[in-house]
């Protein structure tokens, strides 16, 4: 993919960030390649396309290529580019990556993934400029600045034999480490609010209503194992989940998939008989009780609920937020039984 826009905005004001885009910003001018470190997530193909986009190559284009995505010998192709006949199904010339990318930067993202065998020819176009097409005999020169990245540990990696050092020292001529979302989490109200603008907008809501303190603490408690993807994605869940513009979001959904039921408590049939528990709670045996045990299943379940829901919210004095909690739901699993069973509570939901 070829990237003939400007960059993408790097949202944050934190020491660790700003630390990390100053020195983008001193080794971007120099033609040089770059190895950029991170966690997934973290923000790499940003560092990428400003270092590109700070660089004398501003005015070509970058090319971005994902060396994990694809089998080690597509990645061959991809990168060089093969003649006809090469392999099966080559009928005609391909022109790879390098080719495409002459005059400005390709960006090789995962780099840890690609095999050794495709290391050692991206060796030698990093020291001489030259590479040829699979199948080909022809030398072709480019003039290219390669970006790599990766979250590997390739130090440990080179010692093992699983990469190359010499090449590692090559693409190593500056290191850029993206910090984590955990190392800058100062950041992430600005970043939560970027995301719930942008999303808004998708909404067509014409403004929203930014996020209650709870919802916000909630945002900062986490750990964010997937750092700036993650967030993104949870922000833009919760609020198209929340669905009130015109109130604060309260509910930040992490995980979106359900609770399923646990059903290690539920023993067969020979054990009811000798009368040993089956593992039923007492208020659920009430219900099965009151007109036969496996008698109009829906009926007693909605009577269940009715009946938990009661007397929670009698508990919590009809404060829903207190009711959930109570209950062990989320706030929006309890405004969605309220609004299932809104005639037979005479709840406003």
């Amino acid at each position: 993919m070829a990237l003939e826009r400007g960059p993408q905005r790097i949202v944050g004001e934190s020491s660790t960030l700003v630390e990390a885009l100053d020195q983008v910003s001193m080794v971007a001018p120099l033609d040089r390649p770059v190895l950029v470190l991170g966690e997934r997530g973290s923000g790499k193909e940003l560092i990428a396309e400003r270092l590109h986009f700070l660089s004398s190559r501003w005015e070509s284009s970058l090319h971005k290529l994902n060396c994990a995505a694809i089998s080690d010998q597509l990645l061959d192709s991809e990168l060089f580019g093969h003649e006809p006949g090469s392999f099966t199904g080559a009928t005609r010339v391909h022109h790879g990556r390098f080719e495409r990318a002459d005059g400005g930067t390709l960006f090789l993202d995962e780099l840890g993934a690609m095999s050794v065998r495709i290391q050692e020819k991206l060796l030698r176009l990093i020291e001489y400029g030259e590479f040829e097409r699979v199948g080909g005999q022809k030398t072709i020169k480019v003039d290219i600045r390669i970006i790599a990245a990766t979250n590997a540990d390739l130090k440990s990696m080179a010692k093992k034999g699983d990469f190359r050092a010499d090449l590692l020292d090559r693409l190593a001529f500056d290191v850029v480490k993206v910090p984590p979302l955990r190392e800058r989490l100062e950041d992430l109200p600005e970043l939560a609010e970027h995301f719930a603008l942008r999303m808004s907008h998708e909404l067509g809501w014409d403004y929203y209503s930014g996020f209650s303190q709870s919802a916000m603490q909630t945002l900062l408690d986490y750990t964010w194992p997937g750092n700036i993807r993650e967030l993104k994605n949870v922000v833009e869940r919760s609020l198209y989940r929340w669905g009130d513009k015109d109130e604060p979001i309260d509910e930040i959904v992490v995980d979106p998939f359900p609770e399923m039921p646990d059903l290690t408590a539920v023993h067969d049939s020979s054990a009811q008989s000798t009368g040993e528990s089956t593992g039923v709670t007492a208020p659920l045996q009430n219900v099965l009780d009151s007109e036969g045990a496996g008698y109009d299943f829906a009926g007693k379940v909605k009577s269940f609920e009715l009946e938990l829901l009661r007397k929670a919210l009698a508990t919590c004095q009809y404060h829903q937020k207190q009711t959930a909690e109570y209950l062990g739901l989320s706030y929006h699993q309890l405004r969605a039984l309220l609004r299932k069973y809104k005639s037979e509570l005479e709840v406003h939901s």
